[in-house]
């Protein structure tokens, strides 16, 4: 279970993001549960959806109170993010990530426990619920990811997104986080992002209001509703169950760590 939730290729990554384990001056206390065990368990909550202490303990060691504080130990130190950004470098410097044609959007979490980063969502009768927001490359890989209300507007997320694309090693040449071309729908149709993208060399393809229709800007687009399929893969994501802003996007970015890992294992 181990091994085929964390693949040998993984946890070599992820031993080099991982923080060292805090010691203990006095000595003495149970001994510290394996960091790969802990992960494919955090993984196992991630992919299945069950709760902490439904974990099943005889089949990774380690108890549900044990992995949920690894984790949120794990998310304060930035953990996650660095992986998928170390998972999107194998990809660049394999010349896996094509860059000539991005895609961005989001799509809609109800929040069962409210919390941070939530808000009244206009199309679902007002319940509280949450927003990823994501960039993808031009075969559906996730770039940048952002979560937050589901009441904020669509076209708040695409400077940030853009500007939390992290540098990516290439095959040839300097690291890029710069697309060639973005893709967006009609919530994006504001002159104001147009001109920022085109001061930073991005060309846009953006929808206009009332003279564009829907099916031909899908013709680029559906890669990145392929992509938000993918993350359904992710059960711990059908609903918010965190109250904690950050622990939704640690889920968020296991989910698109993995959907990344699956092209670095091909």
């Amino acid at each position: 279970m181990v091994e085929r939730l964390v693949p040998d290729e993984l946890w070599e990554l992820f031993q080099r993001v991982v923080p060292e384990a805090p010691s203990r001056p006095q000595g003495g206390g149970r001994r510290r549960h394996g960091d790969r065990e802990v992960l494919s368990a955090i993984v196992f909550v991630a992919t299945s959806g069950c709760t902490w202490q439904q974990l099943p303990t005889a089949s990774f060691g380690p108890s549900g109170a044990t992995a949920h504080r690894r984790f949120t130990e794990w998310t304060k130190a930035r953990v996650w993010a660095k992986l998928h950004h170390l998972v999107l470098d194998e990809l660049g410097s394999r010349g896996e990530l094509d860059w000539s044609r991005c895609a961005i959007d989001s799509v809609n979490m109800r929040a069962l426990k409210r919390g941070s980063l939530t808000g009244p969502n206009p199309v679902d009768r007002g319940k509280y619920g949450s927003k990823i927001h994501l960039i993808t490359e031009r075969t559906a890989l996730p770039l940048s990811i952002g979560i937050s209300g589901a009441n904020t507007h669509d076209s708040l997320a695409l400077i940030p997104l853009v500007k939390g694309i992290p540098p990516i090693r290439s095959r040839r040449g300097p690291r890029r986080r710069r697309p060639h071309k973005l893709h967006a729908d009609k919530g994006y149709d504001y002159n104001h992002l147009r001109r920022w993208l085109a001061g930073r060399g991005i060309r846009h393809r953006i929808a206009r209001k009332g003279i564009e229709t829907s099916q031909r800007l899908g013709r680029r687009r559906w890669t990145i509703e392929r992509t938000m399929a993918w993350l359904e893969g992710c059960r711990r994501l059908h609903r918010r169950y965190e109250r904690t802003a950050d622990h939704f996007l640690a889920f968020t970015s296991i989910a698109c760590t993995r959907i990344c890992y699956r092209r670095l294992d091909r």
